[in-house]
């Protein structure tokens, strides 16, 4: 027979699961400072005025003055 059957011992599959959940964790982590971080810089909710500050929006809406 090949090696297709092949099964990992307990210590492998110990040793597997350990990096394997070491490594969901890290990403996990590194996810939500991330997303953290987006929402700090743009909200996913814009509020009444959209995603312009209250003063560039203020400035947007005023119509300049005819010469």
């Amino acid at each position: 027979m090949s090696d297709n059957n092949r099964h990992l011992s307990d210590a492998e599959a110990k040793e597997f699961h350990g990096l394997f959940m070491m490594s969901f964790i890290v990403f996990t982590i590194v996810a939500i400072i991330a997303h953290f971080l987006v929402w700090n810089w743009r909200p996913w909710l814009p509020g009444p005025t959209g995603y312009a500050t209250p003063a560039a929006a203020s400035s947007t809406m005023q119509t300049p003055a005819a010469s």
